[in-house]
């Protein structure tokens, strides 16, 4: 496998305010079992919070990476030939983005705690997505590396 000529891997990774929710919710469930003594309110909190943390980190830290001559986004596998343009987007544009302007047919790795995004057009014809639209902390230099990866492969 040829490594891409700027290598880019970023994990979206979840807030620190998911993670003090999770122990939130290990309280909660220690406060239920609380009335069946103390053995169970214990492994309430801690399974409530194990449970409540692995959700957390699931969905809250997904990777973006350039790998070879693909892009992979989430569960998205992509090749660099098939993108075109990738257009920086601040936290303004990104929230268009991700509403009034949205098309349903866009591929979207959307987090909502991420303020910026980046948006990469699809120009292969038999790809009906019109857009890739990825929630990123750095969208410059991920739009650099897709450029310098789509120049490799051409």
């Amino acid at each position: 496998m040829q490594l891409s000529a700027t290598p880019y891997e970023e994990r979206l990774t979840a807030p620190r305010s998911w993670w003090l929710i999770s122990f939130l919710v290990g309280v909660s469930f220690a406060l239920i079992l609380l009335p069946f003594g103390t053995l169970p309110l214990l492994g309430g909190l801690v399974g409530g919070t194990a449970a409540a943390a692995v959700v957390a980190s699931a969905y809250g830290s997904p990777r973006i990476r350039l790998v070879g001559d693909s892009l992979i986004a989430g569960e998205a596998k992509i090749p660099v030939a098939a993108l075109g343009e990738a257009r920086v987007l601040d936290a303004e544009e990104a929230r268009a983005w991700r509403t009034y302007k949205a098309d349903t047919r866009a591929f979207l790795l959307l987090r909502a705690y991420i303020p910026t995004a980046l948006r990469v057009e699809v120009t292969d014809p038999q790809d009906p997505t019109p857009y890739l639209y990825l929630s990123t902390r750095e969208p410059e230099k991920l739009a650099a590396a897709i450029e310098a990866a789509r120049k490799a492969h051409a």
